[in-house]
């Protein structure tokens, strides 16, 4: 069976739809900025859990997403379009009412307007899509495709919580922690990526929707690379450790997806502009490509992404 990232690829190529391949379409806006645009569809019982998961929770990462693909650019949100299906059962409660507070609530703290959308009956989940718009400095975009051999690779904040926040609550929705707040209230990175875009100092970003893993992999990609990383390096919450074990956390850190962590390479000679930064160096871009080697436990190996896909 095909993936998502075959199908899009597919209908990329087909159409000759080049716009398509970052975490934003990159359009042009004024002389001086140029747009960024993403959207992203949340689905009940797929992205998130009613049983788990408060209404202003899901409003909150229901932008929270697209604001991080926003940072993934370097950009800066301006505005925003929101459009869901609600079943019956939801409409008569206060449930929307609560959700847009969350959602709101992350807008204000961001400076997003909200400028329209649509608002439509589902017979049983509840849907929604957000769009996101943002401007970064004209021709200065972060993308994928800028990596090069010995570059340094950079990720920020920690890894592997939202997967592991996850397993917890399917295990107990009630258990709420520093663990679980990696998934229920993702933190976009927008003053890490306005760091980076004002310096000049990546080479290439994305965020860590996908995983680790499956993230690197689209740089190396587009960047025609391949990667090392060391396990040991890799910032994981100790709880995420004492809880599931060594083993565990480590590759919920590296397949684990909604991080929504940034993920950026970066030239040796650029380090520097990182220190005090809340950021840390996991690896290094290799010649190597279609190829990413991780050291664990002083064994080098060829490793294969297995981040969430939804097909």
């Amino acid at each position: 069976m095909r993936s998502e990232f075959e199908f899009i690829h597919n209908i990329k190529k087909r159409f000759s739809l080049e716009a398509i391949g970052d975490d934003c379409a990159v359009l042009p806006m004024n002389d001086e900025h140029d747009l960024v645009v993403t959207s992203d569809l949340l689905v009940q019982d797929v992205d998130f859990r009613l049983l788990w998961a408060t209404p202003e929770q899901i409003g909150h990462k229901t932008l929270a997403v697209s604001l991080s693909d926003i940072a993934a650019m370097g950009g800066t949100p301006i505005w925003a379009m929101l459009s869901i299906a609600i079943p019956d059962d939801l409409w008569k409660t206060d449930f929307l009412d609560r959700f847009y507070t969350g959602w709101q609530d992350l807008a204000h703290k961001y400076g997003v307007k909200l400028v329209g959308g649509d608002i439509s009956r589902t017979p049983r989940d509840f849907v929604v899509d957000c769009t996101v718009a943002g401007s970064v400095p004209k021709g200065k975009a972060l993308l994928r495709n800028g990596a090069k051999p010995g570059d340094a690779i950079y990720v920020s904040g920690t890894l592997g919580g939202a997967a592991a926040g996850l397993e917890l609550l399917e295990t107990d929705a009630s258990n709420h922690n520093e663990v679980t707040s990696k998934q229920l209230e993702p933190q976009p990175q927008l003053a890490l990526a306005k760091l980076l875009i004002n310096n000049n100092v990546a080479s290439s970003c994305a965020d860590i929707s996908d995983g680790l893993l499956a993230d690197l992999k689209h740089i190396c990609d587009a960047s025609s690379c391949g990667a090392e990383i060391a396990a040991q390096d890799l910032p994981i919450l100790p709880l995420i450790v004492e809880t599931f074990g060594s083993d565990r956390a480590t590759d919920f850190a590296l397949n684990g997806g909604e991080d929504f962590e940034l993920l950026f390479t970066v030239p040796e000679e650029k380090i520097f502009m990182l220190e005090y930064q809340p950021v840390t160096r996991i690896g290094t871009i290799t010649a190597n490509v279609d190829n990413i080697r991780l050291i664990r436990d002083g064994k080098t190996s060829i490793v294969t992404p297995k981040g969430y896909q939804h097909f």
